[in-house]
């Protein structure tokens, strides 16, 4: 029995230490950004203007970028800004990041995610892609030729 009230101990003193750690929304964002680039049908996240001008001067990728933070006494609303790729099924990804984001968030923080909110800002096409598709099979196409001729 004493061994369980020495476990009940210390569990209150972890949570009463814990009580005076502030948590930064970009660490918040991060996390979630994070989360969201797990989810598959997602062709990337939409930030501002500003936000994509500096990632390319610095030449890091912002895993911050599309996510709004506000946090409050221990309540955090997160929105996410996100384009889709064409053929996806937006409801199903919309609710797959809602459950990502969120079991992410309070995993790591402890912190209360009362709302995720996903703003579908687009859908991709993905051009870039059948256009590599074809110069690989082109390639593939020349290599047969030229073997043939030997």
């Amino acid at each position: 029995m004493e061994e369980n009230e020495v476990k009940q101990e210390n569990v209150e003193e972890i949570n009463e230490e814990n009580s005076g750690i502030k948590i930064s929304n970009d660490v918040v964002a991060v996390i979630a950004g994070v989360a969201v680039s797990e989810v598959r049908g997602v062709a990337s996240m939409q930030g501002g203007f500003a936000g994509g001008i500096g990632e390319v001067l610095s030449g890091k990728k912002n895993l911050a970028k599309g996510i709004k933070v506000d946090a409050e006494e221990g309540k955090v609303k997160i929105d996410v800004n996100i384009i889709v790729e064409y053929g996806t099924r937006i409801p199903d990804i919309a609710f797959e990041i809602q459950n990502r984001v969120k079991k992410s968030v309070e995993n790591m923080t402890g912190l209360k995610v009362t709302e995720v909110n996903v703003h579908v800002q687009g859908v991709s096409i993905e051009t870039e892609k059948k256009q590599e598709d074809n110069n690989i099979e082109t390639v593939k196409a020349t290599e047969k030729m030229a073997n043939d001729e030997f």
